[in-house]
């Protein structure tokens, strides 16, 4: 099988939970280094105008409400974020699974706050529909660093391909030297020097 890369006509983003309460429970990774690599997700969307899901689990609740720069940096998409009500699987969801499908895209780029939770399951669903996926996994984590690996292992086992914030970005942009690749190497930068 040859792999054709993740780009921006071809991929969308889905942004699973990264609600402050949730990231609070996180403990295999800082939540700096969990919210700088969601953000710089987000802002890579837009750079390259791609399709973008957002979603949120419970927001009344601990959970509390999705980080408030995504607001600033995907505005219409935080205005249409799928509210879920306790559903653990965003794809069991018929508004949110409604909302991936319309995007049109069957190269899906996941990153969801708990990866042993809000991630798995999802990444599960949609490469059982014949998806191809990659979770980023640095741009969420888990409770423990064991449920994180556990997690990390089923979906990689499952046909998942895992990648990192950096690693994704580099993709996506293809080259540095268009006006977007050109963008992207600033939000690198952005994030080294944090």
């Amino acid at each position: 099988m040859t792999y054709e890369n993740f780009n921006a006509d071809n991929a969308a983003l889905l942004l699973i939970d990264h609600q402050v309460g949730t990231m609070g429970w996180v403990k295999s990774t800082s939540f700096e280094e969990m919210k700088r690599n969601a953000l710089m997700l987000a802002q890579s969307a837009r750079i390259l105008k791609m399709p973008v899901v957002l979603t949120s689990s419970m927001e009344e609740y601990a959970q509390g409400p999705l980080l408030n720069e995504l607001e600033s940096i995907l505005p219409s998409e935080f205005a249409a974020r799928v509210k879920r009500f306790g559903i653990v699987n965003a794809m069991d969801d018929a508004n949110f699974a409604a909302a991936v499908k319309a995007t049109g895209r069957k190269k899906l780029i996941i990153a969801g706050v708990t990866n042993d939770v809000c991630t798995v399951y999802p990444a599960l669903s949609l490469v059982r529909e014949g998806f191809e996926v990659q979770v980023v996994a640095d741009a969420g984590g888990s409770p423990t660093k064991m449920a994180d690996d556990i997690a990390l292992r089923r979906m990689e086992r499952a046909g998942v391909t895992l990648t990192s914030t950096n690693q994704l970005i580099a993709e996506l942009a293809g080259s540095w030297v268009t006006p977007e690749g050109g963008q992207l190497i600033q939000v690198l930068m952005q994030s080294l020097a944090a």
